[in-house]
């Protein structure tokens, strides 16, 4: 069966810390904007997968409740940082399987502040040399970037994906300036988006001069940790036809799902073991069960949690050949005029990036998009559009959306 998006909303992403407010408050605002949105009341949801990461079990039901007590079904989703798009997913089979008419999937993150660490309970931290490390979910991945980088006491994940970027550098004559031009070009994007945390441009020469996190990466290339929820309420085609809900109706047209394999860890490099293999396997499947290819795509929300992983995914999602991602950025392409609009709302890196919220904020941008409501962001003539949203231990999501 088809399966709908026809609401969306999303809080501001905010610094952690900056507003006094609760997960639940940040879920109770999204979700109402969505059910405003599509013009559906909460009493008509008959699902809500809830995706979070640092919150306590059953976080889910309490932020839920704010939105009614009709007491359906509320399971509880943590995939790291596809979490929001995982419970996306989650909410289209329940449709696509006839199991639901009206899903309602909610994700929310309230964070601390500081760098994002990879320990085992995956609190903020920057102390790599954290025991807790050696049980931690994502302890094969490091394994592999301390066999061939060593391990720093630079932040965890900036350092691995750090040494992605210069493997990409080394192996393709990736440059400095064309990582920060993803930042830059993000950046720019934002200054046009509310909900974004930071709406500041900035240059390529002052992203290349920002504080050092991991070389190459500077502050200005990486996602910031943030607070914020978005929602999407997923339906079916006879509740668009019941409901008359045609104008605001985005289909999903594909989705998938991959994990890693043993490509992931026999190479032994860095760009494999953050997930550009899992991206592709992904993007493979979508295009296959949709009969669409990226020459289809319009606009594009993607995982760029740093800007490396930014160029990593051009080359997985087939936007470009293997190694050419810093030339294509270089050329404009990926931005306003070029071929692909790239990450309008900012991205992760300027847009910001609370776990559990991230992969449904992207499916709001490009359900706005594609509605043509996105503002002075929109991308003309949007009818396609892509998420991709991935996690490190690991999972990768993509997901084709049409008007």
């Amino acid at each position: 069966m088809k399966s709908y998006i026809v609401g969306v909303g999303m809080t501001k992403f905010e610094k952690p810390e900056s507003r006094d407010w609760q997960y639940w408050d940040m879920a109770k605002e999204a979700g109402s904007a969505a059910l405003a949105d599509a013009g559906v009341a909460y009493g008509m949801v008959e699902q809500v997968p809830v995706g979070y990461c640092f919150q306590a079990s059953t976080a889910g039901q309490r932020a839920v409740y704010e939105l009614g007590l009709s007491g359906v079904p509320v399971y509880n989703v943590n995939n790291n940082c596809a979490t929001g798009s995982t419970a996306l997913m989650m909410a289209r089979q329940f449709v696509a399987g006839g199991i639901s008419d009206c899903v309602l999937a909610l994700g929310f993150e309230k964070m601390k502040r500081g760098a994002l660490g990879g320990g085992a309970d995956g609190g903020a931290r920057g102390g790599a040399a954290d025991e807790s490390f050696k049980t931690s979910p994502v302890a094969r991945h490091y394994a592999v970037m301390a066999a061939g980088h060593g391990f720093e006491m630079s932040p965890p994940t900036a350092q691995i994906f750090g040494n992605a970027a210069r493997e990409h550098m080394e192996r393709y004559g990736t440059t400095a300036a064309q990582l920060a031009a993803v930042g830059a070009k993000n950046h720019r994007h934002s200054a046009n988006n509310p909900n974004a945390q930071f709406q500041d441009v900035y240059t390529v020469e002052e992203i290349l001069a920002a504080k050092p996190i991991h070389d190459p990466l500077t502050k200005l290339q990486c996602s910031p940790t943030s607070d914020g929820a978005a929602a999407a309420l997923v339906v079916s085609e006879r509740f668009v036809v019941r409901h008359g809900l045609h104008d605001k109706a985005v289909e999903i047209v594909a989705q998938s799902m991959t994990t890693d394999t043993e490509e992931s860890f026999s190479s032994g490099s860095c760009i494999d073991v953050v997930g550009k293999p899992m991206t592709a396997a992904a993007a493979r499947q979508v295009y296959e069960a949709s009969g669409l290819g990226i020459e289809d795509v319009d606009v594009v929300e993607l995982h760029d949690c740093f800007s490396i992983n930014e160029l990593l995914t051009y080359e997985a999602l087939g936007m470009c050949g293997e190694g050419a991602a810093g030339k294509l950025v270089e050329s404009g392409a990926t931005t306003y005029g070029g071929r692909w609009v790239v990450n309008p709302s900012g991205g992760l890196i300027s847009k910001g990036h609370p776990l559990g919220a991230t992969g449904l904020a992207q499916a709001a941008e490009l359900a706005w998009q594609l509605r043509g409501e996105a503002g002075p962001r929109q991308v003309p003539g949007a009818r396609v559009g892509l998420a991709h949203n991935i996690g490190l231990g690991g999972a990768a999501v993509v997901t084709l959306l049409r008007k």
